[in-house]
């Protein structure tokens, strides 16, 4: 009996003594996992925080090679003035920033003639007018003491009191200054606007060409001499406009010499026995594509050079316009009226080296490529924000950078366009408002993706009390309706009046982007069509059918907005509405 009771003792004392064990081993192991608790999160911050500063690493390098091979420069030809000869003439108007010949009182000063003459009189040995007021008077005398000779224009516009006094300052200043002025040019492109008839053109040229010493002409686009040719015995010389870029068929930068020459030799034989002389060719550095046409420094500096070796190998006169920027025209012609001059008053120099050379298209790149960097960490580092709380899988870091790289890239260009663009109370508002949006979209939705959160329908955004509330959710539903409205906006305008609309193909991409990885990143709830994304959808898509046949392949930048039209639509058609 004492030997059973020892051996159940025995095995109670050992029993005890195990669960002692164990509860000593759990209890050790539960200390230990409360010790190393925070160095296991700590690792998972670092693993995280490393994943991030690598892929945001990567797209910086990507974001800066993108912007050097954008703004490398293109090699040009030699050109023909690399003898150092200089251009035959220039169309020069005075006007600065906050100067408008279309504003009655406007009047330029002698010094300021003076000290564009003196920059001018460096390449050129001549220079081109279009009207005898507003102070253009002075030009004779202030250009004869820089030794530049004049093609002094008189305004023709149909009002007989205004007609006139332009009539007799031109034949006073011919009588004045004979050796100085080469020609005097009686109207510019009176027939193509329509503000007099044929025949009272060809009384008044003939008034002043019976007055003055030196030649006369008129000048108008090459498609009126043709239709005028009668005109041609009231002049001395024919002179005619050739504008590829204005072409009711526009033609690229490289077509563009090789069409003057075409155009010139079918003006001559249409109007034998007479000089033709091209009065305006040139190429603006900034502005909307016309199907294939861009505007860009290096194309401007491309047909420039080329159509200056072709006059010199076929022995015609060209006059090149136009000296400088004229801001005033972009309320006329949009963005790109006012980017027609080959030279620049700040720096002192042509925009591109007249004797050849090479010209970026993005002179700025660097500055652009560094915008792009700062935005794309903006990205990373609100999702990391957003997500610090969480342990963050490491694909998320793949979608920051999916959502922030061209947008990025775009960023660059935006800022570049914004200046040149805005023109108008109405223009500055627009611009800044594409800018924003291509800067904002980035941010808020990589923060979406971290959070996670959906981006929300427009009836969810209206809905105060649901889910949409929640700060983040409204910013980022605020945000897409923004981007919207602006897509909107350009669509239709480019419908319906397109010759002179800026088209924001980068601004919008860089806006649209970023929403269509969040809406592939973080599905939606489940629920019925919403109607109102679905409308919108639909102007949208039919809008950028519409423009891409209008604009025609050619465009690019056309083509791009429409992909940008197609991308924000396919985003409102997977809009649903949640029950009730």
């Amino acid at each position: 009996m004492a030997s059973k009771t020892t051996t159940q003792l025995g095995r109670f004392v050992q029993g005890a003594a195990s669960h002692d064990r164990s509860q000593l081993c759990g209890g050790l192991a539960q200390g230990a996992g409360k010790v190393n608790a925070k160095p296991v999160v700590r690792t998972a911050d670092a693993n995280a925080l490393g994943s991030a500063l690598a892929l945001f690493a990567l797209t910086a390098l990507a974001i800066g090679i993108a912007w050097w091979w954008l703004g490398r420069p293109v090699v040009l030809p030699k050109s023909a003035l690399a003898a150092g000869h200089k251009l035959y003439c220039v169309s020069y108007a005075p006007y600065r920033d906050g100067q408008n010949p279309l504003v009655e009182g406007t009047h330029v000063t002698a010094a300021q003639i003076d000290a564009d003459l003196t920059l001018l009189s460096n390449y050129t040995d001549c220079v081109r007018t279009y009207a005898d007021d507003q102070g253009l008077d002075q030009v004779p005398e202030i250009a004869q003491r820089h030794g530049l000779k004049v093609l002094l224009g008189l305004w023709l516009s149909g009002k007989a009191e205004k007609d006139r006094e332009q009539v007799a300052t031109a034949i006073a200043l011919g009588k004045k200054f004979p050796d100085t002025i080469r020609a005097i040019i009686v109207g510019n492109e009176v027939l193509l606007r329509g503000d007099m008839s044929a025949p009272d053109l060809a009384a008044i040229i003939r008034e002043v060409r019976a007055q003055v010493p030196e030649p006369v002409t008129y000048a108008d686009v090459w498609e009126y001499w043709l239709r005028y040719s009668e005109l041609a015995s009231a002049v001395d010389f024919v002179t005619i406009h050739i504008l590829p870029y204005w072409e009711d068929f526009p033609l690229p930068a490289r077509l563009a010499a090789a069409h003057v020459d075409a155009i010139r030799k079918r003006v001559a034989a249409a109007i034998p026995n007479k000089e033709i002389m091209i009065g305006e060719v040139g190429w603006p550095s900034a502005g909307r594509m016309r199907e294939g046409a861009r505007p860009s420094p290096s194309n401007q500096a491309r047909v420039i050079e080329e159509t200056l070796a072709l006059a010199q190998r076929e022995n015609f006169r060209v006059n090149i316009i136009e000296a400088f920027d004229q801001p005033w025209k972009r309320a006329l012609e949009g963005t790109v009226g006012g980017y027609w001059g080959t030279f620049d008053r700040r720096t002192g120099a042509p925009k591109f080296n007249l004797s050849g050379g090479a010209v970026s298209d993005h002179p700025q790149w660097k500055i652009q490529a560094v915008a792009g960097i700062l935005l794309a960490g903006l990205a990373f580092a609100g999702a990391y924000a957003a997500g610090r709380k969480k342990p963050l899988p490491h694909f998320l870091w793949l979608k920051i950078a999916a959502l922030s790289f061209l947008p990025a890239i775009l960023f660059g260009w935006t800022i570049e366009a914004v200046p040149a663009e805005s023109y108008s109370v109405g223009g500055w508002m627009r611009s800044l408002a594409l800018a924003s949006v291509a800067a904002i979209a980035p941010t808020i939705c990589a923060i979406a993706c971290a959070a996670p959160r959906p981006l929300p329908t427009f009836s969810a955004l209206l809905d105060c009390r649901g889910k949409s509330s929640d700060a983040l959710n409204r910013a980022v539903g605020i945000a897409f309706v923004a981007v919207f409205l602006l897509a909107t906006e350009s669509a239709l305008g480019l419908c319906f009046d397109p010759r002179y609309r800026d088209i924001p193909f980068a601004s919008l991409c860089a806006g649209i982007v970023p929403f269509l990885v969040l809406v592939f990143s973080i599905p939606r709830p489940a629920g019925s069509r919403a109607i109102a994304e679905l409308t919108g959808a639909f102007v949208l898509a039919a809008s950028a059918v519409y423009i891409v046949f209008s604009e025609t392949f050619a465009n690019w930048q056309a083509v791009w907005f429409c992909a940008d039209l197609f991308c924000l639509a396919f985003i409102l058609v997977l809009a649903r509405d949640a029950p009730g």
